[in-house]
């Protein structure tokens, strides 16, 4: 599959999950009659409706579920895909990004915790190859470790995704009020900003002064800070995997504060 050309802030994308392969993280959380199923997995958003069915069918089928469980499976699939489908065509921006992904897992007896840089611009980017390699060099054998740490990441990449359709449209925004701006600005602009402090009944009285063919404030470039992807010699500690093993005890414990947290 041959990757799009690095984006950039003057050459917007369409959105999609920025790895090889265009699946989604769906998460389940039901409960009917006193019995709970959760589960975390991907989704093809173009496999065709039907399948969504069956699968709720087959869930329910091969855990034992009520038949209460169908309709709710199907509708908090069916949702999720409709959220991710609201955002196809629209424009995102993924500029030059390095972006941490961090990892704070607990699958049965395995607690997994990790974080490391992920390049957005890499649309070859393999979050299931990346699990199979992180697994086979820490020994993790447990067949269910290594599908959610691929969910994990797919799952902060999604939310990233998202942001950077908003990121596009605020930028679109901005553009069109510069140009409204540049249009009708004099030489010399001056803006006066009163504000008005009921708590001392102060009066403010702020003089802003620009030229007519400045940019606009870029409040970004303002409170932003120079970064690099070089790792400090005290950082190297936080870039290595941590890895636990629990006893049948903590097992328990965990599982009981969960139920009754959620």
């Amino acid at each position: 599959m041959k990757s799009p050309a690095s984006a950039s802030w003057k050459a917007p994308l369409k959105f999609r999950m920025p790895t090889a392969e265009n699946l989604i993280p769906i998460r389940l959380d039901i409960e009917v009659d006193g019995q709970r199923y959760k589960d975390a997995f991907t989704w093809n958003p173009y496999d065709p409706d039907s399948e969504v069915v069956m699968f709720a069918k087959r869930t329910v089928k091969d855990l034992k579920l009520s038949p209460g469980f169908l309709p709710q499976i199907v509708q908090s699939i069916q949702s999720q895909l409709a959220t991710f489908r609201s955002y196809e065509g629209q424009d995102m921006y993924v500029g030059d990004k390095i972006i941490p992904i961090k990892l704070d897992l607990q699958v049965n007896h395995i607690v997994i915790r990790d974080q490391f840089l992920w390049d957005l611009n890499n649309f070859d980017s393999d979050p299931e190859e990346f699990a199979r390699t992180l697994c086979k060099d820490l020994g993790i054998e447990d067949p269910e470790v290594e599908p959610a740490i691929a969910f994990a990441i797919r799952e902060q990449l999604y939310e990233i995704a998202i942001q950077n359709v908003t990121t596009a449209r605020e930028n679109r925004i901005s553009k069109k009020g510069r140009r409204a701006a540049e249009h009708f600005t004099p030489r010399f602009l001056c803006c006066f900003l009163l504000i008005w402090s009921e708590i001392g009944g102060i009066f403010f009285l702020i003089r802003m002064a620009c030229k007519a063919s400045g940019a606009a404030l870029d409040l970004m470039k303002l409170f932003s800070f120079g970064s690099s992807v070089v790792r400090k010699r005290k950082e190297w500690d936080y870039y290595k995997p941590v890895l636990d093993l629990l006893s049948n005890g903590d097992v328990h414990a965990l599982e009981a504060k969960e139920e009754r947290s959620g």
